[in-house]
């Protein structure tokens, strides 16, 4: 979706496609003409239970011209209107226009995988699905004041939903939708994840959960373009492979194609840790050999990964997760050659509890986002004019007691299970909405759709009430998921403790990122200098990142990472060039 623009004289839509279902017949935009009033849309995402609903608009009388879910969602409307939304499983996020009646409704999927932001400016109603595209609009400049600075610094590379980094640019909230009209604006969110008392016995809880799971994988295998699937050898990855690879025998398709990332000389460089254990080539091979996949490995270098962080940069509209996005900006690049569309098993830590904060006792009693508890080495970062003005801790203090407000904790909750529903809580709320904007920035910037079937919502609701002690059976990350699939997937996949996304060993990395901060900082006009403290960058140069104690975010956000992030930051403020107001 490009740039849309609203006026209450002028109307304008632009789209631009990633063609997934039905190339002729999901042309944008699309106007479709009922009962005198015509009605068009534009529409980034994808419905998984367009067949069901195309069942039901005909016996209402709908006909159709192609088999793209955009002709059922937008025809959908007409007849449910802002109840819609309801209606829909999917990534979605849409703009429909109502000639008639002068009305412009928006929406959002359920956790904000696909974006949408928008603005008002002179009258005029903005919105679009990259910030950048805002920042086109004649008479816009970007303005960073003290809110923009503590989400860049306090919350970053997270931010809270529904704000950016630029003053009175606005993100649409996930589950949300927007009723413009010349009356001004109606937000309403229209879904939640409900607490009630879970029912369920063991067994009929376990079926319930596969049932979902199959179901959400099978539906978002549907595709006019090649698919694929990212496997890691993780017990996440392994399970999506497993039904995709059953999917295309039952469909009579071609083996599956599976996809890894790794870096030159990791073999001789991987260094084991608390998180991340070990390397994924052996279970990778284990799961290939196990279903008859064809197995490719993008591999990637030191020069392309920090080359890289600018374009990752630009995909996210601001500094991200370093190396992290680039290396899956260049991955997926890489793969966008064979396939347009990939299922990966995105998600899976966050609804069963994978996480080493779900089990860290210093992490349950921080008192702050455990995965970003390098508060004071944060404040120290900003320029010491700027820490006058701006107290991210306080900030961040405002953040997450606003977002624990909105827990919903019942009375037959287990002390346990209370605990871990306000972690819950904050990783799907937080940690997760990174993840997946992470995700469909690296992604799309490629022209390649990422898909993430553990994050159906209605996987999500039931999961979210099933009490922490079936959630963690066994004491273990995911216990209840790894018992499921027990007798699906290999032992050594399904005890396999949790390792994250892989990144870079190899110390060639480090030398170069450290080069490149250098550089930037050997330029005193640097637009770096004007946020930041230059004496602590040049301490956590001095020291390869070891005079920033901490992860700048999760765990693998350290040293090299941290310099990248820096430089990304830098990259930004040339890029964007905001305007700083404090």
């Amino acid at each position: 979706m490009s740039v849309d623009i609203l006026h209450l004289i002028m109307l304008c839509f632009g789209h631009k496609r990633l063609i997934v279902i039905d190339p002729e017949g999901g042309k944008q935009p699309m106007s479709f003409k009922f009962n005198e009033n015509t009605y068009t849309i534009v529409y980034n995402g994808q419905i998984y239970n367009t067949p069901e609903l195309r069942e039901i608009l005909k016996e209402e009388g709908f006909t159709f011209e192609g088999h793209s879910d955009t002709e059922v969602l937008l025809k959908a409307y007409i007849l449910y209107k802002e109840e819609v939304v309801n209606k829909l499983n999917g990534i979605f996020a849409f703009a429909i226009w109502d000639e008639k009646e002068k009305k412009l409704f928006m929406a959002r999927d359920h956790f904000g995988v696909k974006p949408l932001y928008y603005t008002i400016y002179n009258g005029n109603f903005i919105f679009a699905s990259e910030v950048k595209s805002i920042l086109k609009f004649p008479g816009i400049t970007p303005v960073l004041d003290e809110q923009g600075i503590s989400e860049l610094f306090g919350i970053g590379p997270a931010h809270t939903n529904g704000s950016t980094a630029f003053k009175n640019i606005y993100e649409l909230k996930p589950a949300h939708f927007i009723i413009y009209t010349e009356n001004g604006i109606k937000i309403k969110r229209y879904w939640r994840l409900k607490s009630k008392p879970h029912t369920d016995n063991f067994n009929d809880t376990c079926n319930k959960v596969l049932y979902l799971l199959e179901d959400s994988i099978k539906r978002q295998l549907v595709s006019d373009v090649p698919i694929c699937t990212f496997l890691s050898g993780g017990l996440d990855s392994s399970i999506i492979t497993l039904y995709a690879s059953e999917y295309c025998k039952e469909h009579n398709l071609p083996n599956l194609d599976t996809y890894s990332v790794d870096y030159i000389d990791n073999d001789k460089n991987f260094q084991k840790t608390d998180f991340q254990p070990n390397s994924d080539n052996y279970y990778i091979n284990l799961m290939q050999k196990k279903l008859n996949t064809n197995h490719h490995t993008v591999m990637l270098d030191t020069p392309e990964l920090a080359l890289a962080l600018e374009d990752a940069m630009l995909a996210r509209d601001f500094p991200g997760m370093a190396d992290v996005d680039s290396s899956l900006l260049l991955f997926c690049r890489n793969v966008k050659n064979d396939a347009t569309v990939t299922l990966t098993g995105e998600c899976a830590d966050e609804i069963f509890g994978g996480y080493p904060w779900f089990f860290r006792e210093d992490a349950l009693k921080s008192n702050t986002f455990p995965w970003s508890i390098a508060i004071k080495e944060r404040q120290e970062l900003l320029n010491p004019e700027i820490a006058k003005k701006v107290n991210l801790k306080d900030y961040i203090d405002y953040r997450y007691n606003e977002s624990l407000d909105d827990v919903e904790i019942l009375d037959t909750d287990s002390e346990e299970t209370k605990e871990k529903r306000k972690i819950s809580h904050l990783t799907l709320n937080w940690f997760m909405q990174t993840l997946l904007d992470r995700s469909d920035r690296m992604g799309m910037y490629n022209g390649f759709e990422i898909r993430v079937p553990f994050c159906d919502y209605r996987l999500a609701e039931y999961v979210w009430n099933i009490p922490w002690e079936i959630k963690a059976l066994n004491g273990r990350e995911k216990g209840l998921l790894r018992y499921i699939m027990k007798d699906k997937l290999p032992e050594e996949i399904v005890e396999r403790k949790k390792s994250p996304y892989p990144k870079t060993w190899n110390p060639s990395y480090l030398k170069t990122v450290k080069e490149m901060l250098s550089k930037i900082m050997e330029n005193k006009n640097a637009p770096i200098n004007t946020l930041l403290n230059r004496d602590y960058i040049m301490q956590i140069l001095e020291t390869d990142g070891k005079a920033f104690a901490r992860p700048w975010f999760g765990q693998l956000m350290t040293g090299p990472q941290l310099m990248a992030y820096l430089c990304q930051v830098n990259m930004w403020l040339e890029r964007y060039e905001p305007r700083i107001e404090i």
